[in-house]
Parts: structure tokens; C-alpha cells; sequence
């Protein structure tokens, strides 16, 4: 993908809702996130088309990108203890256009965690382990 942030192939991914595992209680509780405000959340994406090689087919794919949420008051409190707190980035929706017109030196100043207050559980989800 660090071809597609070179040649600034930028997009937003909505989302209602996203899906962290909480691990406070000792094991992973699949846990709802959303925007504190009901809003559909846009998250900073890259898009790349290519070719598959076996059909010729033209496709799209995207990746949604991340940052550290170690110190984070609101994400670091999902995954594992021993593992780097990530989130994805939620872009505000005053940086939409922004986001979507910016150059490739300027992707790295859309990179940061969204506001704590800015956001909520919705619920937590009970899955039956695997097996």
C-alpha cells in the first residue's frame, strides 16, 4: 500500500459502527463503537485498482488506515494488554474534502486519533468462543 499513499489515492470509508475486542474482563469481548453523536463515522482510506492476473479482471480494493492509540483515553482500552492499541482514522467531517483533494506529502497531517469525547460503546457482544 505504500505505493497507493504515494500517489495520494485517497478515500473515505463509512462506517456506522466499528468492532474493537475488550479485554479488561480477561478475555475479548467483541464491543460496537460508534460516533458519541449517531453520525456515520468517515474513516481515512487509500484506493488502489489492478489487474487480477488470473482473470484479467479489473478490481478495487481499499485499506483503512490506522494510527497508535496506546495513550488514547477511549481506545486504549481494547485488545489484548500486551499488544499496540490501534485505531482507525476517523476523519472529522470538516476534513472530507480535505482529505480527498490532499497531495501525498500532506496525507500524514490526517493521521491522528480522533477525539476520546467523540465517541461511544453502543454494545457489548457475547461470542461464543471458537470450537
Amino acid at each position: 500500500m505504500g505505493r497507493t499513499l504515494t500517489k495520494a489515492q485517497h478515500c473515505i470509508i463509512p462506517a456506522t459502527a466499528i468492532y474493537e475486542p475488550d479485554w479488561r474482563s480477561g478475555r475479548a469481548i467483541a464491543t460496537r463503537i460508534v460516533q458519541a453523536d449517531g453520525e456515520i463515522m468517515g474513516i481515512a482510506g487509500l484506493w488502489e485498482e489492478w489487474c487480477d492476473p488470473s482473470s484479467r479482471e479489473i478490481l478495487r480494493s481499499y485499506t483503512m488506515l490506522t494510527v497508535n492509540a496506546d495513550e488514547h483515553e477511549f481506545m486504549r482500552n481494547y485488545h489484548k494488554p500486551t499488544d499496540e492499541k490501534r485505531m482507525v482514522v476517523i476523519l472529522p467531517r470538516s476534513d472530507y474534502q480535505n482529505w480527498l483533494v490532499a497531495p501525498a506529502v500532506a496525507s500524514a497531517q490526517f493521521m491522528r486519533c480522533y477525539l476520546a469525547e467523540c465517541l461511544a460503546v453502543a454494545q457489548q457482544v457475547n461470542v461464543p468462543p471458537p470450537g
